[in-house]
């Protein structure tokens, strides 16, 4: 009797599993969750780019899909006289500047965002 419940109980697990991964994979997962509203993409006043000579490229771990390339691009614009742009495909932010980056105050606002710096490379 005892053996027929636990195998009842395992047949039952197995295909709860079984459609939880079905429904996944037709309709997406991974980062975020699922029917998650999509991100709001903020924007910056100051759209001159003549008014950003500086520039910096950050390259970004954990991003996985458009909503994560918008977390840290919103989280980049956040910051004072900074205008970024970010590329899910390259895994990449490029941002621009009207003082000179600062590298911890880049990284601190990704890290924010909840993603990793793994590499910053400053332009003249």
């Amino acid at each position: 009797m005892i053996q027929a419940m636990i195998i009842i109980v395992l047949a039952a697990l197995i295909i709860w599993a079984v459609r939880k991964t079905v429904k996944k994979s037709r309709q997406g997962g991974g980062c975020c969750p699922e029917h998650e509203e999509t991100v709001k993409k903020q924007g910056v006043e100051d759209r001159d780019k003549s008014h950003y000579p500086f520039k910096a490229t950050l390259e970004i771990g954990g991003m996985t899909c458009d909503n994560c390339a918008r977390r840290v691009e919103n989280a980049l614009n956040s910051l004072d006289g900074t205008w970024a742009s970010v590329s899910i495909a390259d895994r990449r932010a490029k941002v621009l500047s009207k003082r000179p980056p600062d590298q911890e105050e880049l990284s601190g606002a990704v890290i924010g965002a909840g993603y990793v710096v793994t590499g910053i490379k400053i332009e003249s």
